[in-house]
């Protein structure tokens, strides 16, 4: 049976929150009953998934969000990613199903109001209800990878959080956050060191990171995992879905003049 859209739509441009001088637009579906190969085929075209909610950039003007996978048996990490995987070496990691209890809702708010005081993030209010249809959603294909830290006073303590995707060729890392007085072991960094050695372990060839912003500090990071490939363009689903392989460092954004697109 194919899975059913509830709702389909294309936003009309708006200020962009990665790069302040451009509009951004999304196509976005609501989609019930997708099956993990047809929301592989999905990632493969640039897709990425929130609870019910896909979506992919659909900006006229600009290209610059450009979806990132590593090939999960070439993949070889630089020195500060081996640094950070050694130094989480010691935290516990389970993979399991998603859910929302007052544990994850702590450390979600944990997390975000140090960035937003540390980066000027508009506040979250994010409920249980709202974290359970974005990232606890019932879905064939959620996973969640769970950091906890044994050592802790009081006992084992759950510190970091990924939300991702698993179908049967791909690992796809969705979301990611953990407590701030963590942040010196790196976790982010350990954690998609984390993602790709568990997608190799289960014999799947690609690990997706989202969108690469070269433009944006926040997102320009994914390219220093390498080798990637890159998604060539945005893909229609009879479209076959072509990758750029890239092994060198990625090269600095170049300034754009006044008035320059």
């Amino acid at each position: 049976m194919p899975p059913k859209i509830v709702h389909h739509d294309t936003e009309p441009p708006g200020p962009c929150s990665y790069l302040p001088d451009q509009q951004a637009s999304l196509e976005q579906m609501v989609m019930m009953d997708v099956s993990p190969e047809e929301f592989e085929a999905m990632l493969s075209r640039g897709w990425r998934r929130f609870g019910p909610v896909y979506f992919r950039p659909a900006c006229q003007a600009c290209s610059e969000c450009v979806t990132l996978r590593i090939p999960t048996a070439t993949f070889r990490p630089n020195r500060s990613q081996r640094r950070a995987r050694a130094a989480c070496s010691h935290f516990r990691v389970e993979v399991g199903i998603p859910k929302v209890d007052p544990e994850r809702l702590a450390l979600y708010h944990a997390w975000h109001g140090w960035r937003e005081e540390a980066r000027d993030w508009p506040a979250s209010e994010l409920t249980a209800r709202e974290y359970f249809l974005q990232f606890a959603f019932p879905h064939p294909c959620a996973r969640e990878v769970a950091w906890y830290d044994d050592e802790a006073e009081g006992g084992p303590k759950l510190i970091a959080v990924g939300l991702c995707d698993e179908t049967a060729d791909s690992w796809s890392a969705a979301y990611f956050f953990y407590h701030p007085a963590y942040a010196e072991y790196s976790l982010g960094t350990a954690n998609i060191v984390k993602q790709v050695e568990l997608a190799h372990e289960r014999g799947l060839p690609h690990m997706y990171l989202g969108y690469r912003v070269r433009g944006c500090a926040s997102l320009r990071y994914k390219g220093m995992f390498r080798p990637h490939e890159l998604l060539e363009g945005r893909p229609g689903p009879e479209e076959t879905a072509r990758w750029q392989t890239i092994t060198e460092p990625d090269a600095p954004p170049a300034p754009r003049g006044k008035g320059e697109e």
